[in-house]
């Protein structure tokens, strides 16, 4: 089983490999901070797209509530973690 501190850990190039497919930028592009909608172009789709394959990688349910959270980078790591950490 995954643990909140692997996930933050070890899956964070995943996720990042994730939303970079998704945005269709290159992984050099996006930082820790950087924001989806004002620097990469991201739409309600993209954030929707974002948590479902999350959900599917990570096998947890992530609330759509959490969207707002998942800004950029380290949001959407914290979001993972605490789902997560839920999960367990």
């Amino acid at each position: 089983m995954t643990t909140a501190k692997e996930v933050a850990a070890v899956d964070r190039a995943r996720i990042k490999d994730i939303v970079c497919a998704i945005l269709e930028i290159e992984p050099d592009e996006l930082t820790d901070t950087s924001l989806f909608k004002e620097e990469h172009d991201a739409d309600s789709m993209a954030a929707i797209e974002i948590l479902s394959q999350l959900e599917r990688a990570f096998g947890v349910d992530i609330d759509q509530a959490d969207l707002p959270r998942m800004i950029h980078l380290d949001g959407i790591v914290a979001v993972v973690t605490d789902s997560v950490a839920a999960r367990a």
